[in-house]
């Protein structure tokens, strides 16, 4: 198995064979407590005014997502892990957007043959999927910030990822204290930042806090995500 590991929108746009695209920090967190939470798709939509369009046009019952951080106006939900573990999604229908992950992800639908959403709730679940497919080739892109930025979290994710890929089992300690240092982390404790809770990172750093893996695939025009049970 060939393991490529690239960052940012500039990689995702060259994805090659089973693509693993990473958003730790938060859309990938969110969307996995959402899946565990009952949802049954999600929709994933690069931008918040597409996404509005789309939930105004009577797709989806939740629309949910951020731009700068922040819910949009419209949006029932924002990009908030710990938010998200307080609503009720069962047999729900959602829309994402968010401005690193679903970008990844329609970009990375371009190239790649099978799309899997990467964070560190799902890493081993994910892991194991793909093995169990054994594909030739396997793209991980760390998203970073904005899709333009590097970040801790996404970067280390994704090194994580390939690891385990590859038979090794690191220690998620050491992985979880490189990234409270990391830049991106700060921001959810910093008061004047109210769109960024501290509870979100404690929820982003549970690692292989879930048994199940989510999958995209194009579907008649849309990218949607889907829970996959091992």
């Amino acid at each position: 198995m060939k393991i490529n590991v690239g960052s940012l929108t500039r990689d995702a746009l060259e994805a090659k064979g089973v693509t693993i695209v990473i958003d730790v920090f938060r859309a990938f967190t969110t969307a996995a407590i959402a899946f565990e939470r009952g949802a049954s798709q999600i929709t994933l939509v690069a931008e918040a005014e597409d996404a509005l369009e789309l939930y105004k046009s009577g797709y989806g019952q939740v629309l949910m997502g951020e731009v700068n951080g922040a819910k949009p106006e419209g949006f029932d939900l924002g990009n908030s892990p710990h938010e998200a573990s307080k609503f009720k999604f069962e047999n729900m229908d959602i829309v994402q957007s968010t401005r690193a992950g679903t970008v990844g992800a329609a970009a990375s639908s371009k190239t790649a043959s099978e799309i899997f959403l990467g964070s560190f709730v799902v890493a081993k679940a994910t892991v194991n999927e793909i093995l169990r497919i054994n594909p030739p080739e396997v793209s991980i892109i760390a998203m970073g910030d904005q899709g333009v930025i590097k970040s801790d979290e996404d970067e280390q994710c994704a090194f994580y990822l390939r690891n385990l890929l590859e038979g090794r089992d690191p220690d998620t300690e050491s992985v979880r204290k490189l990234i409270m240092t990391g830049g991106a982390t700060q921001k959810f404790y910093d008061s004047s930042q109210s769109q960024y809770l501290p509870e979100d990172v404690d929820w982003a750093l549970k690692f292989n806090n879930f048994n199940f893996s989510m999958k995209a695939n194009v579907e008649d025009g849309h990218l949607v995500a889907r829970k996959v049970n091992p």
